[in-house]
């Protein structure tokens, strides 16, 4: 008949006590290796694991937090999980934090507005994470996030880059290739379907391109108003499939190109022979479009193991990294979708 204590163990699962007779070790050479210290012997970490794997005994992260103070656990913050720099960046985070034994807790923010955002950085202090990964805050500031002090943050693609440590993508540079591109295969301007007013990519990518077609001696034409969706871009294609002076688009990102293409396709405007379009992004899809798109690429998985590189630093070591942002560069990827102008 079982014990008290017998019974007590195996509804709560296999000990420290039981993986180390199992390995033939000491319980504190199995706690060691439960929180990674480096003074095991390979040969002995490895015996550990191995009677780990065959007692299903996973360590106890909320004890190892108090005994530590770290929990292992990582926040983050976005509005849209599904926008494209949005779900590259988290799923990198998601790998690399893996790699380093984190988890990591995700706080959606409903609206872009700061209230929203402060109301998920309450939710974050109730929250037992270690560190905090922000994506596109774009209406917040520091003071209004108000978050935990002393917790270690790092952001990207939002007004709080130069706020917080950061990683950000190479706009600037993306923008120039694209524009300088269509240029040279001799296209008299580059039109542009903006991304939407409250985005500070957005914005970024706008401002280069008025300013590197002055630049070129070239007065900048109206933008379109976009919103990164196909339907701003099939909206802005229905006016540039009318007018025969437009032989140039660069669209603030791929989806948008994506409607552009359809709406000449429809009105039977030939890409590249009548009008050569380029999108920003790179993602999958792109090289797939009919014809294939040309596209500033963004490694948006470097981003987000950058992140976790930035931030795991403050937590691990206490490092004060600067507020000079780690630049990430693009890549301009030419495709099927630009050609010279007609003649």
């Amino acid at each position: 008949m079982p014990t008290p204590t017998t019974a007590r163990r195996r509804s709560t699962g296999p000990s420290i006590e039981d993986v180390a007779r199992l390995a033939g070790v000491s319980a504190q050479t199995v706690s060691r290796v439960a929180n990674g210290a480096p003074s095991v012997r390979p040969v002995t970490r490895d015996r550990v694991l191995d009677a780990m794997g065959k007692l299903g005994y996973s360590p106890n992260r909320v004890a190892r937090a108090l005994r530590s103070g770290h929990f292992g656990t990582i926040g983050l913050l976005a509005h849209a999980f599904d926008r494209t720099g949005e779900a590259g960046i988290t799923e990198a985070v998601l790998e690399a934090a893996e790699l380093e034994d984190y988890t990591v807790t995700l706080i959606h923010v409903g609206t872009p507005g700061a209230a929203d955002w402060q109301h998920a950085a309450r939710r974050l202090s109730q929250r037992a994470v270690d560190g905090l990964v922000i994506i596109r805050a774009e209406e917040s500031a520091p003071e209004t996030l108000a978050l935990p002090p002393g917790l270690p943050v790092v952001a990207s693609y939002s007004r709080l880059v130069g706020q917080y440590p950061a990683v950000a993508a190479d706009q600037v540079q993306g923008v120039r290739d694209a524009v300088e591109h269509l240029l040279a295969l001799g296209h008299r301007t580059v039109h542009h379907v903006a991304g939407p007013v409250d985005s500070e990519p957005a914005m970024s990518r706008l401002a280069t391109w008025r300013r590197r077609l002055l630049e070129a001696g070239v007065a900048p034409p109206p933008p379109w108003p976009g919103d990164w969706t196909p339907q701003a871009g099939y909206a802005a294609g229905r006016h540039v499939a009318t007018d025969p002076d437009v032989t140039a688009v660069l669209c603030a990102n791929d989806e948008t190109a994506f409607g552009l293409l359809r709406a000449l396709h429809e009105h039977g405007r030939r890409v590249p022979e009548d009008v050569s379009v380029v999108g920003f992004d790179g993602i999958r899809l792109s090289e797939y479009s009919i014809p294939p798109l040309t596209t500033v690429q963004q490694d948006f998985h470097r981003m987000g193991r950058e992140l976790v590189t930035l931030l795991l630093g403050q937590i691990r070591g206490g490092e004060t990294p600067g507020l000079e942002p780690v630049m990430v560069p693009t890549r301009l990827v030419v495709r099927a979708s630009t050609g010279p102008p007609r003649r």
